[in-house]
């Protein structure tokens, strides 16, 4: 049997993959706040902040930057959520956060049953794993 049959429809599922690349959901997308382990996400309100309530705060924390603006910042890998209160107590903000890892600069190497994550921002280094997993 030749392959070049096979060589062929290999070909065209590439073609076809390239010409209609998946959507990509973002965390976003689905009333999630992502924010990735050890970097800030700002977010603007419409209406001032009288209240900050994070469910777990190793996994994340927010900070009143002004009276509309809120830093989120991941510490650990996970999930929690961010309850924002206006004067009257009312939510301007009730959602999930997840921390995760900045998928682009990190390489996953596997050794049998064994995962280990680098980031490389610059240089290639063992991830340390804190927190609740992905």
């Amino acid at each position: 049997m030749s392959d070049r049959p096979i060589a062929a429809a290999a070909a065209m599922m590439l073609a076809f993959a390239m010409a209609f690349p998946a959507t990509v959901v973002h965390a976003e997308d689905e009333g999630i706040l992502r924010v990735y382990m050890n970097s800030a996400r700002v977010l603007k309100l419409d209406r001032p902040v009288s209240k900050v309530i994070v469910g777990n705060a190793e996994v994340a924390d927010a900070t009143v930057a002004d009276a509309k603006t809120i830093v989120l910042t991941g510490r650990a890998y996970g999930t929690t959520n961010l309850v924002l209160l206006d004067a009257d107590g009312n939510a301007i903000v009730d959602e999930r956060i997840l921390v995760s890892i900045d998928e682009s600069s990190t390489v996953r190497v596997f050794k049998s049953t064994e995962r280990t994550v680098l980031s490389c921002t610059p240089n290639c280094e063992e991830h340390a794993q804190t927190g609740a997993t992905e």
